[in-house]
């Protein structure tokens, strides 16, 4: 357990040696979705996972403090016990708030693994979309109040700045996540992609579902940095 951007104990779990990698769970999941994956990789890799703010085991503060920047000093906070520069792993916000990370501190971050991820909306129609079903869905799953903050968008920082991200990145998809395909697209365009990883009859969740697949193109992903 460590502290997080404003004191808010932060709960990661860490095994393993070598280069560092560290995984960042998407909104109201917890660090446990990576678990086949880190143990995977955890045979010659450092591997962390944490989960965040209101989710897990983390601590929950109260609204108001669920923003994009607490959550980014959470992952620095993060990446101060499991080394810097380290390879973002991250699914769905998890991988929204890796490329923040990698905008914010290009040289902590030495490639990003996008799993499921989008960079966010330039519309302000579609972000209110977004927003409107963040908070539905708050509702329907009865998170603690506050928490659907972490995954609402209230700006278009990360899509207007992608070119600016120069690590290499790999992009792991579901073959029916229909929602990300399409942001796939936007990162091969903008970003140095070295894979784009499409798995068949799988969606959203492809990280749970096909654990295995993941962790090896992560694996050769990953071989090819060195």
């Amino acid at each position: 357990m460590i502290d997080g951007h404003d004191g808010v104990r932060i709960v990661t779990t860490s095994r393993g040696n070598g280069p560092s990698l560290v995984f960042t769970h998407g909104w109201a999941n917890d660090r446990s979705v990576w678990t086949p994956i880190a143990d995977a990789l955890a045979d010659d890799h450092a591997v962390t996972t944490w989960d965040l703010r209101g989710h897990g085991e983390s601590e929950t503060p109260p609204p108001g403090r669920y923003s994009r920047q607490h959550a980014l000093g959470d992952l620095s906070a993060v990446l101060g016990g499991a080394g810097r520069p380290a390879v973002l792993i991250g699914h769905s916000l998890g991988g929204y708030l890796s490329l923040a990370y990698a905008l914010e501190h290009p040289d902590e971050v030495s490639a990003l693994v996008l799993v499921a991820s989008g960079p966010g909306f330039r519309r302000v129609e579609a972000r209110n979309e977004w927003n409107e079903a963040v908070i539905a869905s708050t509702k329907q799953l009865d998170l603690p109040p506050g928490v659907e903050e972490l995954s609402m968008h209230v700006d278009s920082m990360v899509i207007d700045r992608l070119t600016e991200i120069t690590v290499p990145v790999l992009i792991l998809l579901g073959e029916r996540d229909k929602r990300f395909a399409a942001a796939a697209g936007l990162f091969q365009r903008d970003l140095d992609v070295r894979d784009t990883v499409v798995i068949p009859d799988q969606g959203h969740m492809v990280h749970v579902k096909a654990a295995h697949e993941c962790a090896d193109a992560i694996r050769s992903f990953g071989a090819n940095l060195e």
